[in-house]
């Protein structure tokens, strides 16, 4: 029986018919052990360029991703397409996390989604010595960037792949199109052979207001007037102030959250899900939320505060 191809894979794993845009191109690069760097706008189908690679290729997938939300998302999604799929981060008790390991070693696995900064421990350095891996995937990769939003130092170790393992081809993923950004990816990362793919930016169902703040309680309250019970997210500076806003919308009668990384780890947890699975709730947060969410019917973004660069509000708002 001949192998699937990569559009049989699309068709009959993921059940979309057809390719869009450049995915096809950065799909077979990718397969047949070449490295890439993607830029694509979220929703653009990023994670296919990844995916479908790994089902074609023999081994295991490693996928770096910054935000155990974001990987626990898409590791259940592939495990209800019937892909075997794990993650590997601080939400699993030792047992599980030892279970995950041995299925990687012993070729169990097609995609690992980690943290950067287990990736770079000495455990799983061993860990990658025993199993055979597909390829990397770098997701958000505009984290290595002193010029993105989200610098993350230890984005920095990752050029240690290609010296380690200069046989497994490379993919770095971001929504991120600045140029001085996507330069310092491919510096950094040691990407200097790979192919730039750059998707359209053009988002036609996006909308952008810009309003001077003068009184910014009651005019995020006449915003959200316009979108009574829509599901959205306000973004504030401070955790301070996302507690304080999260607490004034829900005295003005609006079913709102707050997320913000100094929430114990339960309650970010029951509010995530709680924006995930419910209708119309507002989640008040700090940037990093919307990097680990995957929800269709999000229907607006605002800003209580000025975004440090435009390059940086664009990722928040894609």
């Amino acid at each position: 029986m001949p192998p699937d191809s990569a559009l049989d894979l699309l068709n009959r794993v993921f059940g979309y018919p057809a390719f869009r845009g450049e995915q096809a191109a950065i799909v077979d690069t990718v397969a047949a052990g070449g490295d890439a760097l993607v830029l694509m706008p979220t929703g653009g189908g990023k994670s296919l360029c990844f995916q479908i690679p790994a089902l074609l290729r023999e081994g295991c997938a490693v996928v770096v991703s910054p935000l155990i939300a974001l990987m626990q998302d898409q590791v259940a999604a592939l495990q209800e397409l019937g892909i075997a799929a794990a993650f590997l981060n601080s939400s699993l008790d030792g047992a599980a996390a030892m279970q995950v390991e041995r299925d990687f070693a012993t070729g169990q696995l097609k995609l690992l989604y980690v943290a950067p900064e287990r990736l770079l421990t000495p455990r799983f350095q061993s860990l990658l010595e025993q199993a055979h891996v597909a390829l990397f995937a770098i997701d958000e990769a505009h984290c290595v960037s002193q010029w993105g939003h989200d610098f993350r130092p230890e984005y920095l170790g990752l050029s240690a792949l290609h010296e380690r393992f200069p046989e497994v081809p490379r993919i770095a993923l971001t929504a991120t199109a600045d140029a001085a950004t996507r330069a310092e990816i491919l510096t950094r990362l040691d990407l200097g052979a790979a192919r730039v793919f750059v998707a359209s930016f053009d988002r036609p169902n996006i909308r952008y207001r810009i309003s001077e703040k003068t009184e910014p309680r009651r005019q995020l309250l006449d915003f959200l007037n316009e979108h009574q019970g829509e599901a959205g997210i306000v973004y504030c500076s401070t955790r301070k102030k996302v507690e304080e806003t999260a607490d004034a919308l829900k005295q003005a009668g609006f079913t709102a959250l707050a997320y913000h990384g100094g929430m114990d780890n339960d309650t970010r947890r029951r509010h995530q899900e709680r924006f995930l699975r419910e209708d119309g709730v507002v989640m008040v947060a700090t940037l990093a939320f919307g990097m680990g969410i995957d929800k269709p019917d999000v229907r607006f973004v605002a800003h209580l505060d000025l975004p440090r660069s435009v390059e940086g509000y664009y990722q928040d708002t894609h």
